[in-house]
This record gives structure tokens, C-alpha cells and sequence, in this order.
């Protein structure tokens, strides 16, 4: 059996053995979503730690656990904390939460984080939503020997985010006076920030914000047919595009004054992609 799908099959026996819970939409909680599950009908929690071979996050802030519960009547799972490529983990570890999200049953992927404002149009504190992705800048998580069990060899990836959802999307900010820029994200590796001229090489590939996670667990997701949508914290503005040096202080501050805003969006976002499916 290949070694990555063998992995994913411990850790999903290892959730089917503490857990009884059948999730339609997954959840992850980015930067300034982070106490989110706090406002849920908890009915499961599962350590990273107690899933055997699953890999943890050393990102101070990034706890590291699954929620299960209830927003209103939808059934998700939460991923408080989420695991960076920088941290050190093989790309295929990156994305193994999200493939186990899907083992686990859910139909749709949420993606959240926060993101370096590259569009002059954008200021921090805005959220847009990623309508397109650029992730060449770091390895695909499907390189190796295919995993048939999960999608095939060469997937379609010209809707990554899905069109439906981001009008489902587009609806719910406006019905509830939610501004919502749009955009492409770019994943680079991190965790150091990006050069005034990185940004520029960003801007001019066209990106509108820069981040250090998402856009793999996207392909991954997308190999074995989520839907998936995406809303980015524009937590600051890239490098260079201000004088302001950067910090992941002023990240988190950013993140933690727009995290109400931030949290009734995707509460609302999440309720009326259940409505949008049944």
C-alpha cells in the first residue's frame, strides 16, 4: 500500500475509534478564527496529539484539534490549528488533515487565513474571497505515486474554488452588509515574509494577497472532489506596498479586531451553503 494512504487510513482508524461524527462541511480555522468553535454545539473534540502518525503545528496560537458540532442545524468539523509547510513536514503531512476531513465525510472545504494585502484596493482587516489560486511556489502535494483511492493521476484544477459557492458566498456578505473583496491567493513557503520584490513578482503574476498556507490543501481537496471555497484575512499589507515593517504581531492584532466581523461571516457563509446543497 502506499506509505501516504496508509498513513491517512491509521489516522482514519484512530478518529472511527474515539469518535462518532459524520461532518458535511470542514472547516479551517485560520488566523483570527481561532476561538470560532468556542461559539458552536460542541459534541467531539480529538487532539492532534491522540491521532496516531497525525502531524501537530508549532505555530504559537495555532492550537491543535478537531472540533465537531453544530453550526445551527449544519454538521462540521473544525480544524483549530492547522500545520504550515515551514514548520518542516513533508508536503503530503501538510494536507493529510484535509484528505481526513473528507475520509471523515465532508462534502465541503472551508478554507480561512489570514493574508498579505498585495492589491493597493485592499487595506487590512478586508476579506476577500479567493476566487483562483497560484501554488507553484511550493510542491504539489500530489507528486509521488498516485493514490487512486483518493483521485486521479492528473486532476482538473480550472475551479478550484467552486463557482456556486462563491456566489453563495458573495450573497451572504451582502445580504448581511459584509464587504467581501475578491481575489487570487498565492501560497509561498514561508515563514519568512516576502521581499518588496517578491510582492512585486506576486502582483505582476497576478496575485492579490500572499499567504504561507491554503492553496496546497486546496489541490488536495480538489483531487478528491470537495467543493471548496476560501475567505482571506487581509491581516496587512504586503511588504513593500507600505513603509511599515512587518510582524506577526501586528498579524494577529489585525486579525483579532475583525475576528466578530470574521466569525459572523462564516457563520452565516456555512448556513447558507447548507441550504445551497439540500
Amino acid at each position: 500500500m502506499n506509505p501516504v494512504y496508509e498513513k491517512l487510513q491509521k489516522c482514519y482508524a484512530c478518529f472511527r475509534e474515539k469518535v462518532d461524527f459524520r461532518p458535511e462541511v470542514a472547516l479551517v480555522l485560520g488566523s483570527g478564527l481561532g476561538d470560532y468553535a468556542d461559539d458552536i454545539q460542541i459534541v467531539a473534540e480529538l487532539d492532534y496529539h491522540d491521532i496516531e502518525g497525525f502531524p501537530v503545528s508549532t505555530v504559537p496560537g495555532h492550537q491543535g484539534k478537531y472540533i465537531f458540532g453544530y453550526v445551527g442545524k449544519v454538521p462540521v468539523v473544525c480544524m483549530k490549528g492547522r500545520v504550515h509547510y515551514y514548520e518542516g513536514y513533508d508536503i503530503s503531512d501538510v494536507v493529510l488533515p484535509i484528505r481526513l476531513m473528507k475520509l471523515m465525510g465532508a462534502e465541503v472545504l472551508f478554507l480561512t487565513n489570514a493574508s498579505g494585502g498585495i492589491n493597493t484596493c485592499f487595506k487590512a482587516g478586508d476579506f476577500m474571497m479567493i476566487k483562483d489560486q497560484i501554488a507553484n511556489f511550493v510542491p504539489s502535494p500530489l507528486i509521488g505515486p498516485n493514490i487512486d483511492e483518493l483521485g486521479v493521476r492528473f486532476p482538473d484544477m480550472s475551479q478550484i474554488y467552486d463557482a456556486d459557492l462563491q456566489q453563495v458566498l458573495r450573497k451572504t456578505a451582502a445580504l448581511h452588509d459584509i464587504p467581501l473583496q475578491e481575489g487570487v491567493y498565492i501560497q509561498l513557503t514561508g515563514p519568512n515574509y516576502e521581499s518588496p520584490a517578491e510582492v512585486r513578482m506576486c502582483r505582476n503574476l497576478g496575485a492579490d494577497a500572499v499567504g504561507m498556507s491554503t492553496a496546497c490543501e486546496a489541490v488536495a481537496a480538489n483531487h478528491m472532489g470537495m467543493k471548496i471555497c476560501g475567505i482571506s484575512c487581509i491581516s496587512n499589507m504586503a511588504c513593500g506596498i507600505t513603509a511599515n515593517p512587518l510582524t506577526h504581531k501586528e498579524v494577529q492584532e489585525t486579525a483579532d479586531r475583525v475576528a466578530p466581523m470574521f466569525k459572523h461571516l462564516v457563520t452565516e457563509c456555512i448556513q447558507s451553503i447548507h441550504e445551497y446543497l439540500h
